[in-house]
């Protein structure tokens, strides 16, 4: 995963690296920097900030030892990196899953992202997630527009061994998700997991109907599921996603086939809240928790020595 990004950042210090600095080749090197950084799905404005700290921690380092620049580069970009993935908001599905359990209340989480990113598929790896960790589950089939998508979701449910809660195609969707968790409630089962309607973002009436959900349910949390082989497309949906319903976490899927893997930081940064799983795989296990210090550190790791 992400080896065009990881080549980016081996290259940018290699040449760093290996150059007498003076003001004007520090500034070319930069400006193909960004221009790299952008091509693999670095949104616009982290490319800016990335160039913007890399070119402070810079100043003033115009010749010295190979190693030593290489070491400067290398912790400005770790810095820079875990600053972008850093955010105020720490989001933990099983710690909150904990919480309300103890609370005798079903943790509620809303589903949101266009068609094609993997939305189902996901809501079934999270369920199994959860179930591996001593949680129940029951599945809202609040996708009451897209034909097939109801029976999509009771392929995963009758895999998993879970309950589903649907209606019929064309009914209020809000209402479904409303009877899914009152069956928790009066069944005891700890999490309800909420899909919903496939959208495009510029579709303002359906955009609407993910706001009433959210209204009725008052949901734990609103993930965001993106496709990271969309790049910049996933980022821009992120953001319009975010101004309807603040999101709470985001999780990309496809990971396992992105070679460049700048979505994942992008999102973060623009919704200001974290990426908390990657999808690599088809399977229901193949759902793992993302690791900011450990991405950074992929990322950066062939700089070392």
């Amino acid at each position: 995963m992400f080896d065009r990004l990881k080549k980016t950042f081996a290259s940018f210090v290699e040449k760093v690296s290996s150059e007498e600095l003076t003001e004007q080749k520090t500034s070319e090197l930069l400006d193909e920097f960004r221009l790299s950084l952008v091509e693999n799905d670095i949104a616009i404005s982290i490319a800016d900030k990335i160039c913007e700290d890399i070119s402070s921690k810079l100043q003033g380092v115009r010749v010295g030892r190979f190693e030593d620049k290489r070491k400067i580069l290398r912790n400005a970009l770790y810095d820079s990196l875990m600053e972008i993935l850093t955010t105020s908001t720490k989001v933990d599905l099983l710690a909150r899953a904990e919480e309300k359990r103890k609370e005798r209340s079903p943790l509620t989480v809303v589903f949101v992202g266009i068609n094609g990113t993997g939305k189902t598929t996901t809501i079934g790896k999270v369920a199994t997630y959860l179930m591996k960790n001593g949680f129940s589950v029951v599945l809202s089939s609040s996708d009451t527009y897209r034909a097939g998508a109801i029976e999509q979701l009771e392929i995963h449910a009758k895999r998993l061994g879970v309950k589903i809660i649907r209606h019929e195609y064309g009914s209020d969707a809000a209402s479904v998700a409303f009877d899914a968790i009152n069956y928790a409630k009066a069944h005891g089962i700890n999490s309800v997991l909420i899909d919903t309607a496939g959208r495009m973002e510029t579709n303002k009436n359906l955009m609407e109907e993910i706001k009433k959900i959210v209204r009725v349910t008052s949901p734990d949390m609103v993930i965001f599921v993106g496709d990271s082989l969309t790049g910049s497309d996933a980022v821009a949906q992120a953001e319009e996603f975010n101004n309807y319903v603040p999101l709470s976490a985001s999780i990309m899927t496809k990971m396992d086939a992105d070679a460049k893997g700048g979505a994942a930081v992008s999102v973060s940064y623009v919704t200001k809240k974290p990426v908390i799983f990657l999808g690599v795989g088809q399977t229901y296990e193949d759902l793992i928790p993302f690791n900011p210090t450990q991405f950074v550190e992929t990322l950066l790791g062939r700089m070392e020595n």
